[in-house]
């Protein structure tokens, strides 16, 4: 696990931090869904699917603005290709999921939204 965090530190100083956030986050709404959600099986399963597109997210995010800052002729064109692509993988997740009737969709919207809170939070927990 260690391995893993030094990883994705040397990648970007706040993915660590920002991944650890994203996971606290998804507990808590997990915790407060779990009360009053009906078909908790699917929230639940829902929820995990959000969270790990927004940890997807979060990685592709810094892999692409590694790219543009160490490759000196990255292409805006190259960056764009990879920012849309990034979406196009969190549709197709979704839908499939949706598709399937595999999670809850409101609930992985709910989770892929923890990449922006923790985003947000973020500029909190690196002051103090």
């Amino acid at each position: 696990m260690k391995w893993l965090m030094r990883a994705l530190k040397r990648m970007n100083e706040a993915l660590p931090d920002l991944i650890l956030t994203i996971i606290g986050y998804g507990l808590v709404v997990f915790g407060i869904g779990m009360l009053f959600s009906r078909d908790r099986v699917r929230f639940a399963v829902g929820l995990a699917v959000g969270i790990a597109l927004a940890v997807f997210m979060a990685v592709h995010i810094a892999s692409v603005l590694n790219d543009a800052v160490l490759i000196q002729g990255a292409s805006p064109h190259r960056l764009a290709v990879k920012s849309v692509l990034r979406y196009a993988v969190v549709a197709v997740v979704l839908f499939v999921m949706t598709w399937l009737d595999l999670g809850d969709f409101i609930a992985a919207f709910i989770g892929l939204m923890g990449l922006k809170v923790s985003a947000y939070i973020q500029q909190f927990r690196r002051k103090g």
